[in-house]
């Protein structure tokens, strides 16, 4: 298969693009004197940068439909919801640091306190400096839970079923580290069951220490609430749903009630719940 149609008289970009994509290869090469000879070009230099022109055009092509996918702008903003939660917890901690710097007998305390309480000391510094970074945290930290609901209801609309098994966020974070819907789609429930836990799992591979039970999963009120010696069940369990849901959302987009009904059964009954 070539770029290129023995019976062209000319060379068209669209159609040849379109050769390259409908055998779903890689743009082949050939032997330019080949197409010197038919009269299509006139020198190397010319048949590179016919190559070049379809290259980019099939690059082109192919982030237009990956952009165009339903789920770009929820993994954008779970993106941003990460970054946003990084970032206040590397200015909390700097902050933190400078107040002790100042304020030696600080440190004793700081253990007893929690993140809200903490902002909340250090906006009322007299150091108007700190003052004003500590409120600018707190504002920051306002944006992230504003965000995180909208998460939610994008993972809602995106993913609903999905989202009904372990909720908006846990699972626009498990479709975020599976590379996107329809890599996710593909993946066996074994595998989701693991996302997150990537470490613990090569781990495992090299050292043969214990494989990891869950990953991301846990974060789930039905993981990390379920008995110690049901957990690794209920993540099984879970996880085999949520490849079927992944692929739902895939291909229909729709929250199939029944579906959800049936999987709620199988995973409270590995919970070891009698409801």
């Amino acid at each position: 298969m070539t770029w290129y149609a023995e019976s062209d008289t000319e060379l068209n970009l669209s159609e040849s693009v379109s050769r390259v994509e409908n055998n779903k290869t890689i743009l082949p090469l050939c032997d330019w004197t080949v197409l010197k000879d038919k009269g299509l070009i006139s020198s190397r230099e010319e048949y590179i940068e016919r190559v070049r022109e379809i290259s980019f055009a099939m690059a082109e092509a192919g982030i237009a439909e990956s952009l165009s996918k339903k789920d770009v702008e929820m993994l954008q903003m779970v993106q941003t919801l990460d970054e946003i939660d990084n970032v206040i917890n590397l200015l909390t901690e700097r902050a933190v640091e400078w107040h002790s710097s100042i304020t030696p007998e600080f440190s004793k305390k700081y253990s007893r306190f929690n993140s809200a309480k903490l902002l909340h000391k250090l906006s009322n510094s007299e150091n108007f400096s700190m003052k004003r970074v500590a409120r600018e945290i707190i504002s920051l930290t306002d944006v992230r839970t504003t965000l995180m609901k909208d998460v939610s209801k994008k993972a809602d609309a995106v993913i609903p079923n999905m989202s009904a098994l372990v909720g908006g966020l846990v699972a626009a974070r498990l479709v975020l580290r599976a590379g996107g819907l329809d890599e996710i789609s593909k993946m066996a429930g074994s595998s989701i069951q693991v996302i997150g836990a990537e470490s613990a799992l090569f781990s495992h591979i090299r050292t043969g220490s214990s494989s990891p039970k869950h990953g991301i999963i846990f974060q789930h009120r039905r993981v990390h609430n379920a008995p110690k010696e049901n957990r690794g069940r209920t993540a099984r369990v879970l996880a085999s749903k949520l490849a079927i849901a992944a692929r739902l959302d895939l291909y229909r987009g729709e929250l199939d009630a029944e579906f959800i009904a049936d999987a709620d059964k199988k995973i409270n009954a590995a919970m070891g719940e009698t409801k």
